[in-house]
This record gives structure tokens, C-alpha cells and sequence, in this order.
């Protein structure tokens, strides 16, 4: 008997027949390879807290009711609500990937669902708003991510726990899993499956390897975050830029202002060179950079951030050659800035400007060449002893925000 129950037991995780044999390092790598190129990415947290403007997390932090939180589905119907044109702003921003909430903690789905009738399909939008993102994306030539959180502040067994209302978190890992089936099969290939709100639990309680089995069944090229409480594809610092031992995939996931979702009184908007910046430290340290918009209720992205990531794509038309499929650099920029590298090219990613001479210690490759990448000038260099001297150099920097030295080494 009890190695019959042990068969149904691995039979239900997946792990006898018509299991997935493990994958290879090399297979996982060229699963990543795409994202590692791609480096930027858009972050769309959208719902209906955006109706009353205070931040995604308006039901949890004002403490209130579901059945007075459910009333803002009937007024969150998005009339411009032109996810082409989110594409385009990204495609425009540099962006090679866009990530969406399909639902975040406060049970809201902006996807149809036969498992819950809290969503944009069956309230006052009457529309698969997820949907019409995933198309728009792929029209633009962009990868395909949604966003899905675990938690549901409406169940009331989250707030218990497996051990202290087993049916009831029984029922709510159902629903879970369920929503998760239907993401993986009713919008064509996704690219990013991005968990969130597996806290406090563990990935035992969310029987989250079940879930991710049942998730590379479905789509077997897909990468997944670490947030359904497992290790993964890829790791997620959220609001720093956080460096991972070894080689370990990590992307830095940061906002504009001080909110993810809609807050119509929050002005502290970062500046430009923040951005660019913050890009050009994610990928000198190996990782990605999704950076976030908060969408109004009616759908437009607010004018600030349109005009921050238009800016950051001036700079990335420039010099997105420093980005995209870049990594670590064999040495640093040192106090100065940082550096990122693609095979024998380094970037350095000037921060703060020296002067006319700028001097680098422990390069030990020769230099071949050295040039500004915005506009190609050629600078005059000498390698002495491990350091490398670059002369001639404006008396200001031509491009405050991060100016971009070529070296390419022997």
C-alpha cells in the first residue's frame, strides 16, 4: 500500500509518466538567451486601484472591505485603453520585452477567467484587456510577459494559512492553479511567467513545483521568476540593483516614481540620467532592468513617464549597442562609472566625467582601439603597466547622463 500511494504521489507531481526529463544547463541558457540580449523591459502594473489613484496597494494599507474594494470594477472601464500604442512607447524606449499584471494581490483579473467572475471581462469593461496587450505586443515584435500574483487578499484562507484552514487554502490553490492553466493556454506562447505574493508561504504550501510543471508543459520555452517561492530562471531584486553570486540570471525591477500601480499625487518622478543609469548599472553587473508604468484608469500611461522613457530612448538610439547583449566587463570604470562588454568590446559607461585624461587600472588585455560610440571620434589611448590611459577627452561631458567610451581589446 504504501508504495502504491508513493506511485500516485510522483504520478500527481508529474514526476513518472509523461514527465519532462530534466533539462540540461545548456537548454535552460538557450531558453535565456533572448532576455539576456534584451536587457530592458517594460513593467505594466495595471487594475483597478488605478481608479482610486493611491497606489496598488490601496486595499490592503486603508483596510478596505472586499465588497467596497469591488465596487471600483464597475467604474474601471478604459476608454482609450490603446495597448498598441504601449508597444510602440516601449519599442520606443529601447525596450525588446513588456511584462503586465494579469491580476495583482487585490483579486482583480484583467483576463477572463472561468474560475472568477472578479474580472475586466465580466465587470464594466466587458473586455479581455489582457487579451488585446498580448496581441499588441507581439504585433510589435516584442516578448510576451504576464505578471501573476499567488496571493488574493479576498480569500479569507490567505490570511489563515494551509494549517489553520486546509480546506479553504485548498480551494484557493485550486483557483490559483486554475488561473495559471489559463494564462499558459488561452493567449498563445508566453515568454515570462512573473509570480508575485508567494509570501508568507513557501513554494510547499503553493505546491508551486506542481505548478511549474504544469507551466512548462503547457509552454515549454517560457522563463519564470523566482517569486512562487523556487529558485527557477531568474532571480528578482526589487528597487535595488542587486548582483546574484556566480552567473546566476537576476533583472532589477524598479519604479519611476514611489508607486507601481496609479497614484495621481505621487510627483517624485526620477530623473532621466537615474534611468539610464540604473539601465547601464543592471547590465555592468549581468542582470536586466524592467522598469515599471503605472497606467490611469481610462489607459493612457501618464505624461511624465511618456516623456522619461522617450528621453531614455534618445540615449538608447545612441547607445544601445552598450546594451543589448552585453554583460560583465574583465575591469571596471572605477569611480567614474561602470562598464559592460559584448565578446572583445568594452563600454565604458562614464557617470561622472574626469576630465581630459581618464586612467584605468588592472586592464590587462591590449587595446586595439578606442573610440566615442555617440558620433565615433577616435580617442587617443596608451596601455602602460595594467593601466590604461584615455587622452584628449573633452574638457565636459558631451552626454551628462552617461557618456560611452568603445574600447575594443586584442
Amino acid at each position: 500500500m504504501k508504495a502504491r500511494a508513493m506511485l500516485i504521489g510522483l504520478l500527481a507531481l508529474g514526476l513518472l509518466a509523461g514527465a519532462a526529463r530534466a533539462e540540461s544547463p545548456p537548454e535552460q541558457q538557450a531558453r535565456l538567451r533572448w532576455w539576456q540580449e534584451a536587457r530592458f523591459g517594460m513593467f505594466i502594473h495595471w487594475g483597478v486601484y488605478s481608479i482610486p489613484a493611491r497606489g496598488e496597494w490601496v486595499m490592503y494599507q486603508e483596510k478596505i472591505p472586499a465588497e467596497e474594494y469591488a465596487k471600483f470594477a464597475q467604474q474601471f472601464s478604459p476608454r482609450q485603453y490603446r495597448p498598441r500604442e504601449w508597444a510602440a512607447l516601449a519599442r520606443e524606449a529601447g525596450m525588446r520585452y513588456m511584462v503586465m499584471t494579469s491580476r495583482h494581490h487585490d483579486g482583480f483579473s484583467l483576463f477572463d477567467s472561468k474560475v472568477s467572475d472578479y474580472t475586466a471581462a465580466k465587470t464594466a469593461a466587458q473586455r479581455d484587456l489582457l487579451a488585446e496587450y498580448v496581441q499588441a505586443a507581439r504585433r510589435a515584435g516584442l516578448r510576451v510577459g504576464c505578471y501573476y500574483s499567488l496571493l488574493d487578499w479576498r480569500w479569507p484562507a490567505y490570511w489563515a494559512g494551509p494549517e489553520k484552514d486546509a480546506a479553504g487554502w485548498g480551494k484557493l490553490l485550486d483557483y490559483v492553479h486554475s488561473q495559471v492553466r489559463e494564462l499558459c493556454s488561452n493567449y498563445g506562447r508566453l515568454d515570462i511567467l512573473w509570480y508575485d505574493g508567494g509570501w508568507p508561504y513557501d513554494a510547499k504550501a503553493w505546491r508551486s513545483a506542481e505548478l511549474n510543471a504544469m507551466v512548462r508543459k503547457l509552454q515549454p520555452q517560457v522563463i519564470i521568476n523566482d517569486r512562487s517561492q523556487l529558485r527557477e530562471d531568474f532571480g528578482t531584486p526589487e528597487q535595488v540593483i542587486g548582483e546574484y553570486q556566480g552567473d546566476r540570471p537576476w533583472e532589477s525591477c524598479m519604479t519611476m516614481n514611489d508607486h507601481w500601480g496609479y497614484c495621481a499625487d505621487d510627483h517624485n518622478w526620477k530623473t532621466p540620467a537615474t534611468l539610464i543609469q540604473n539601465l547601464a548599472r543592471c547590465v555592468s553587473g549581468g542582470g536586466n532592468y524592467l522598469l515599471n508604468v503605472g497606467p490611469k484608469p481610462d489607459g493612457t500611461i501618464p505624461e511624465e513617464s511618456v516623456r522619461l522613457l522617450r528621453e531614455v530612448g534618445g540615449w538608447m538610439r545612441v547607445n544601445g549597442r552598450a546594451i543589448y547583449g552585453c554583460g560583465r566587463a574583465p575591469f571596471g570604470a572605477g569611480k567614474w562609472g561602470v562598464t559592460t562588454a559584448r565578446r572583445k568590446t568594452v563600454y565604458l559607461h562614464l557617470l561622472r566625467w574626469p576630465g581630459r585624461v581618464l586612467c584605468l587600472y588592472q586592464v590587462t588585455a591590449p587595446v586595439r582601439s578606442a573610440r566615442m560610440l555617440a558620433g565615433g571620434r577616435p580617442v587617443p589611448f596608451r596601455l602602460y603597466q595594467g593601466r590604461l590611459y584615455l587622452r584628449e577627452l573633452p574638457a565636459q561631458a558631451p552626454d551628462p547622463r552617461d557618456t560611452v567610451i568603445e574600447l575594443e581589446l586584442e
